[in-house]
């Protein structure tokens, strides 16, 4: 079986929209919506089953059109939640996160209960998607799916764990930024007395240093950059930027003088 293209979603990956119009002009009514479901938590169990196998390509493709078999996600109008709670996903940890009491935006008591049930499944094919990607190395995708996940359930665990970690492997000023942002996040939602939270912990700690080092090796390849532009334009009038001198002038900024 032929992987599909990395950015390419398969043929039968089309979102259904509970307010789009039908061939017959009805929309999306509740059994519709109930069947959508089915299907897509038989394509997440084939990705299950595939991922067991360890055939990543696969297991997205089910995945994918699992999550094509669901409507869209709305967009948020409000701030009021209500509880979602989730079945087990991929790589469930031995302890399972004390993210079940967790509340998702966008989802409000007065929410249908198909909406609800709609947010879980695209949340987590959204985050097996992620873990699919992590394991094919490609983790810029994971980032993108877990960022999917938590559209629908800001508080997942998993998917904060998974883009977390693929920020930290990217490596980037931004990415890992990004990733300490994420387990901040995480030790609000993780019990404080958790392995999870000593995890958690830990990984702050190594990377602080980490994130230090990207920002000043970034600002540093940014600066070099600036003095290469302004080099070429002051060339013309026999000048570099080594003619100009920024010192500390004791108030917080800097003065600039001029050397031939």
């Amino acid at each position: 079986m032929d992987p599909p293209p990395k950015d390419a979603a398969p043929s039968d990956e089309r979102h259904l929209d509970i307010d789009d119009a039908s061939e017959g002009g009805k929309t999306l009514d509740e059994e519709n919506i109930r069947e959508c479901l089915q299907d897509a938590e038989e394509l997440k169990q084939e990705g299950n089953e595939y991922f067991r196998a360890k055939s990543w390509n696969e297991a997205l493709t089910a995945y994918r059109r699992g999550l094509g078999r669901l409507p869209k996600r709305k967009v948020s109008k409000g701030k009021e939640k209500a509880v979602i709670e989730r079945d087990e996903d991929l790589e469930a940890p031995q302890q399972e996160p004390t993210d079940k009491d967790k509340d998702p935006e966008g989802i409000t008591d007065a929410t249908p209960p198909l909406d609800i049930d709609c947010a879980k499944a695209r949340a987590i094919l959204n985050a097996n998607i992620g873990a699919c990607y992590v394991k094919m190395g490609e983790h810029e995708q994971a980032v993108r799916a877990c960022a999917d996940a938590l559209l629908d359930d800001p508080q997942y665990i998993k998917a904060l764990q998974r883009r977390a970690q693929s920020n930290e492997m990217i490596g980037s000023w931004s990415s890992l930024s990004s990733a300490q942002e994420d387990y901040n996040t995480l030790l609000t939602l993780l019990a404080p007395s958790s392995s999870q939270a000593e995890e958690v912990q830990r990984a702050l700690q190594i990377l602080k240093p980490r994130v230090e080092e990207a920002q000043k090796r970034e600002m540093g390849e940014m600066v070099d950059k600036l003095k290469g532009l302004g080099n070429k334009i002051l060339g013309n009038f026999g000048l570099s930027t080594d003619n100009f001198k920024f010192e500390p002038n004791g108030q917080g900024g800097y003065s600039m003088n001029f050397a031939r």
